[in-house]
């Protein structure tokens, strides 16, 4: 099925190291004129360390929102951003909070925000977890990292302590794939 939208112009309006955002003159599949904003970015790799029952998480400020904010391990590397998932998986893993996986399984991808951005997330099971020392980069300096038995996490993400959104997902994927 052909694309519901005509492209009639592209021009990059602001661009990083991380992003880069896209302005687009359409047609709309009704024949009216548009612009559409696209947000460009790397795939990325999110990890749910799964160990005895328990996940781990990390919580780090947020600059977006004002806030500090519970979510798996994740992140993209806007340097490599052809890095096999499962590589990057693995590399964040250990970066954000010192843990390394004996088994990957690779349970999904997932899109961030379709309605304005491009980027896909590789979502990951990690088991067979030892404790190694954190690798994070400058920008981390604040993450902690805490691992929550199953009851606890349910509980953080009903009563709001936890509300990010890929992190809710990705959840959800592997919960409904019987993976935990």
């Amino acid at each position: 099925m052909p694309a519901p939208f005509v492209t009639l112009s592209s021009r990059i309006a602001y661009e990083n190291r991380w992003t880069r955002l896209r302005e687009d003159r359409i047609i709309q599949p009704n024949g009216t004129e548009g612009l559409y904003g696209v947000v460009e970015r790397a795939d990325f790799a999110v990890i749910v360390p799964w160990q005895d029952g328990c996940v781990t998480l990390v919580e780090q400020f947020r600059y977006p929102v004002g806030q500090r904010v519970w979510e798996f391990p994740m992140g993209m590397w806007e340097h490599a951003p052809e890095t096999e998932p499962a590589v990057l998986a693995a590399a964040e893993l250990r970066e954000e909070t010192g843990l390394i996986a004996a088994r990957m399984v690779h349970a999904g991808s997932i899109f961030q925000a379709p309605g304005y951005c491009n980027q896909t997330g590789h979502v990951f099971l990690a088991t067979g977890l030892t404790q190694g020392p954190h690798q994070r980069e400058g920008s981390e300096h604040d993450m902690i990292c805490r691992t929550v038995c199953l009851a606890d996490f349910e509980t953080m993400i009903r009563d709001g302590t936890l509300r990010e959104a890929t992190t809710l997902a990705a959840f959800g994927l592997l919960r409904v794939k019987g993976l935990i």
